[in-house]
């Protein structure tokens, strides 16, 4: 078993430039050489991963006919529903196992379809020798009412919660070596590309909305409406210009679809642009030059409050609450939840209540976010203690 190698698994990809932000950010903060387990060595190539860590890919079974009927066969008779896992990760397992192995992801626990193979690959590692950590983790407090959830939270070495929400409710139920720092992400770098004619430096919105955000209105329509409200607001009554940011580039969950919509009702306005897609580092370029974010990626947001940029999160879960909470003391005004939206005006009305306060948020980011960003920093000398 390898000692002088760590195993980074539970990452999705660098498609979603959150995963990417926070692979980047982890293999710049531990000491150890890092294996990064992915299910798209291609895009982790294609953006700021290539350098700086040893990609492995995941084994996709389903790229396999045979070996997919053999093993689902197996399962069928024998009840062995880790069998699926094994084949996924038998690249960091057996000859290539490492002693530590670090689920990261942030909100992944937030996702019921990603919960049970979070906890079969847990027991998995530790089966096969083993040890896990929990790294930046967002989740929700119902959640970890659940018996399955509380025994697999703590077969984990460590816990490091990222938000405050998130560590109160662990700390309830009894969760070995809880640790609570910041997101990874806040430490990611920043890499500036010109700018488009149409975004002018430190008095251009940037703008972020996700497919999943929208998945989760109550009022169908609901969101895409406020996005237009707010866009419109900012044309009509400021001398402001607006950035269509995407932070996300999958097929199946792509920013883009839904920025593109927008793009449609605004193309034609010489002070709205669209930036296409590029590196996470990239990305946080444009973010941080911008005068205000409204955002539905978590990570988009911690680019702009990293950056000190006044942020409004339209949020849909605990990951947006807790951040906001613990840098601002509340996450009332400060996060706009998407199941709330009724009315087309809730979001612009959201944004007028920043904006009307933006001096005041300023100080408010420019007092928290170097400590914020040093407590980040030291969750890698903690890794390092844990891992001794």
């Amino acid at each position: 078993m390898n000692q002088n190698k760590i195993v980074l698994y539970a990452h999705a990809g660098s498609g979603n430039h959150g995963c990417e932000a926070l692979a980047n950010t982890i293999c710049k903060l531990v000491k150890k050489q890092v294996r990064l387990v992915s299910n798209s060595v291609e895009e982790d190539n294609y953006y700021s991963l290539k350098n700086i860590c040893e990609i492995v890919p995941e084994q996709n079974i389903r790229n396999n006919k045979l070996m997919h009927i053999l093993y689902y066969g197996w399962r069928m008779v024998t009840g062995d529903r880790e069998s699926f896992l094994r084949y996924r990760f038998k690249n960091v397992l057996g000859k290539n196992s490492c002693q530590w192995n670090i689920s990261i992801g942030g909100d992944n626990y937030c996702y019921e379809s990603m919960v049970k193979d979070l906890i079969l690959a847990n027991r998995m590692f530790h089966r096969k020798g083993g040890k896990t950590i929990l790294l930046g983790c967002s989740i929700e407090p119902e959640l970890l009412q659940e018996k399955e959830i509380q025994e697999d939270m703590k077969l984990y070495e460590a816990v490091f919660a990222r938000e405050s929400i998130t560590y109160e409710a662990l700390k309830k139920i009894g969760v070995n070596n809880l640790c609570f720092y910041p997101d990874s992400a806040f430490l990611l770098e920043i890499k500036k590309l010109p700018l488009p004619k149409e975004f002018i430096e430190n008095n251009t919105v940037g703008i972020n909305i996700s497919p999943m955000v929208v998945e989760n209105e109550k009022v169908i329509g609901i969101t895409m409406k406020n996005y237009r409200a707010l866009i419109q607001f900012i044309l009509d009554t400021t001398d402001m210009n607006v950035a269509l940011i995407p932070h996300v580039v999958w097929e199946r969950n792509d920013d883009r679809t839904t920025l593109k919509e927008l793009y449609k009702f605004y193309g034609n306005n010489k002070r709205v642009s669209m930036i296409e897609d590029c590196s996470a580092e990239e990305l946080k370029g444009y973010i941080s030059r911008c005068r205000f974010f409204i955002g539905a990626r978590t990570h988009a947001t911690i680019a702009a409050y990293s950056s000190q940029v006044p942020t409004l999160v339209v949020g849909y879960s605990v990951k947006a609450k807790g951040i906001a909470k613990d840098l601002f003391g509340t996450y009332e005004n400060y996060v706009k939840p998407v199941q709330e939206l009724e009315t087309e005006e809730q979001l612009k009305e959201a944004f007028g209540w920043i904006y009307e306060r933006e001096e005041e948020i300023r100080k408010r980011l420019a007092e928290v976010i170097p400590e914020y960003i040093e407590r980040a920093r030291q969750a890698g000398e903690k890794l390092e203690e844990v891992m001794k």
